[in-house]
């Protein structure tokens, strides 16, 4: 395997590389889909190439709920494949892909009436459960119990007494989202995969009906480069019909974006040791702990105005705090609120209005020779998605191709990640960070924390916390720029880390600080320092007029008040 560094010297060598001979497959989108395309046809031997146009799960990818679970409503919605699959792969992750990243998450879901409700939900958890362990993965996880009123509250004393007669209590998993991406990408990367974000194909390459590449634009350098590749795959989600656009081909299938938003709060504004999930008159809302944060989610709406940046309105935030206040003794206000985030989910079109109605499952086609299309699906189920596009894809190359492995094959960061959570005593006497520093970096990085420790060990300042975002250490954001593909401050502040939504200050303060520790990894001089802090502040002060708005549209207009890209100096 070659290296899993992403640094901007590697990302420049892929490019030129994949510019210079034909590929197999070149994956188009950085989103968990398309990594997981990348890994999955890299480790089957073939020649494979992987372009975002912005950052690796700037999109859907990085704003989801965080959760990888089977999903109890589609349970209640009878579709059992769908659920059978997904606790399939969440026990894979848990136990095997990537337990340095996938965690699990006891959630509590109160009863509100005596009796049959107990039977009924009881007999839906159950039923998960035993579809969990009888995918051969599910042992990881402890099954469902039961609670008396009395029990419940003091697992969550945070609630309101009269707003349940009892509780049942079960476990799914959950993961940081952009962190699992960028880590997919830096797989994909290890096992041969050329890869390069802030790379936007703005064309395809045809002879005549077939498409035989891409024309790309590096966002960063300028330059542009043909890139030729036998099999072209379509992972872009939300933006799929956008793409499809680029050859006048809509497609067998439309994508319908939905808006979900989430809240996040300090620990300390909710009393529980659990998470909680209570059914609302549309969805289900979750309060999922998170670190030193819980986050609260999500909404499902319509939405289908600009895509790159949804914007979470003021009636958005008002929905989700009066949905969560009226089960909770002491109640949320927009004071306790810390961040907030909102991200679209990819949902095939079908005859229902409702977005909460369309189908989750996913969809390949092959619309025209040399182009396939995987789209809709779930967080959850990326990896099966990624082996039916790869089995589409493979149909059109003129070779026999092995099959699937990615159920196999670890993330980088799982190998040893076990004996070092054993050892992390020892880590920290060994490097002279507390045992909880060295837990929280096994928690991001897993083995590759090796890597994180010697940057510490060459220069001691590293290893102190960022001023402002002091759960994070100074190492990490280094890090991010000379290992994890980071190119701008928006990134890391994002994405690598989540101090844009763990501040009350939405990373404003961390900000300048974390542009310098960049700046030497990526080159750049004070005027570009300058120009990352002022770009970052005014997208903290675009997303916050958004919130203050009272419906879409006008939320939409506020937030595309702030640029998009950098300019490089």
């Amino acid at each position: 395997m070659r290296t899993a560094t992403l640094g901007p010297a590697e990302r420049a060598e892929a490019l030129a590389r994949m510019a210079e001979h034909e590929l197999d497959i070149l994956v188009v989108g950085g989103g968990v889909v398309g990594a997981g395309t990348a890994l999955d046809a890299a480790t089957r031997g073939l020649s494979t190439g992987l372009v975002e146009g912005r950052d690796w799960a700037s999109g859907t990818s990085s704003r989801s709920s965080k959760l990888i679970h089977g999903g109890l409503r589609y349970l209640e919605m009878l579709d059992f494949a769908l659920v059978r699959e997904a606790l399939k792969e969440r026990g894979l992750l848990l136990e095997r892909l990537a337990p340095h990243l996938v965690k699990p998450v006891p959630f509590l879901y109160p009863l509100r009436r005596k009796g049959f409700e107990r039977w009924y939900a009881g007999a839906g958890v159950a039923l998960y459960d035993a579809m969990s362990i009888s995918s051969g993965h599910g042992r990881g996880l402890r099954v469902h119990r039961h609670l008396s009123r009395g029990r419940a509250l003091r697992v969550a004393p945070a609630l309101k007494k009269e707003s349940l007669v009892g509780a049942l209590q079960y476990y799914d998993a959950q993961v940081d989202d952009a962190r699992f991406v960028a880590t997919l990408v830096r797989t994909a990367a290890a096992y041969g995969a050329d890869v390069a974000n802030r790379a936007r194909v703005i064309g395809f390459l045809r002879e005549g009906e077939r498409v035989v590449g891409a024309r790309v634009r590096d966002v960063e350098a300028g330059g542009e480069y043909e890139i030729r590749a036998r099999q072209v795959v379509n992972a872009t989600g939300v933006w799929t019909d956008d793409t499809q656009g680029l050859i006048a081909e809509r497609g067998q299938f439309k994508v319908r974006a939905s808006k979900g938003i989430h809240l996040v709060v300090p620990k300390d504004r909710i009393h529980s040791t659990t998470g909680l999930i209570l059914r609302t008159e549309k969805s289900v809302l979750f309060v999922i702990p998170w670190g030193r944060h819980w986050i609260v989610g999500t909404t499902d709406t319509d939405w289908d105005l600009d895509k790159a940046h949804p914007a979470a309105s003021s009636a958005d935030i008002d929905y989700l705090l009066e949905r969560v206040n009226s089960v909770l003794a002491v109640p949320l206000t927009r004071d306790d609120v810390e961040g907030v985030y909102a991200g679209l989910r990819p949902l095939l079109a079908g005859e229902s209005d409702a977005t909460s109605k369309l189908s989750r499952e996913h969809t390949v086609a092959h619309p025209v020779p040399g182009l396939v299309v995987v789209a809709g699906g779930k967080y959850t189920t990326y990896r099966v998605m990624a082996k039916d596009a790869v089995d589409e894809a493979v149909h059109g190359l003129d070779q026999r191709v092995a099959a699937c492995v990615t159920e196999d094959v670890r993330l980088v960061g799982a190998e040893g990640y076990r004996a070092m959570w054993n050892a992390r005593n020892r880590l920290a006497a060994r490097t002279g960070l507390h045992v909880v520093r060295v837990e929280h970096l096994l928690n991001r990085y897993g083995s590759l924390a090796e890597e994180v420790f010697r940057l510490v060990e060459e220069q001691p300042s590293l290893g102190e916390p960022l001023a402002c975002a002091d759960d994070y250490l100074r190492a990490e954001i280094v890090y991010a720029a000379s290992h994890e593909s980071a190119r701008h401050l928006d990134d890391v502040l994002t994405r690598r880390t989540r101090i844009s939504i763990e501040t009350f200050d939405r990373g404003t303060r961390s900000a300048r600080e974390c542009a310098e520790l960049m700046a030497p990894v990526l080159g750049w001089d004070e005027g570009q320092i300058e120009k990352e802090v002022e770009h970052y502040e005014k997208r903290v002060e675009a997303e916050r007029e958004s919130q203050r708005q009272p419906d879409d549209q006008t939320a939409d207009a506020a937030r595309l008040g702030a640029p998009d890209i950098v300019p490089l100096s």
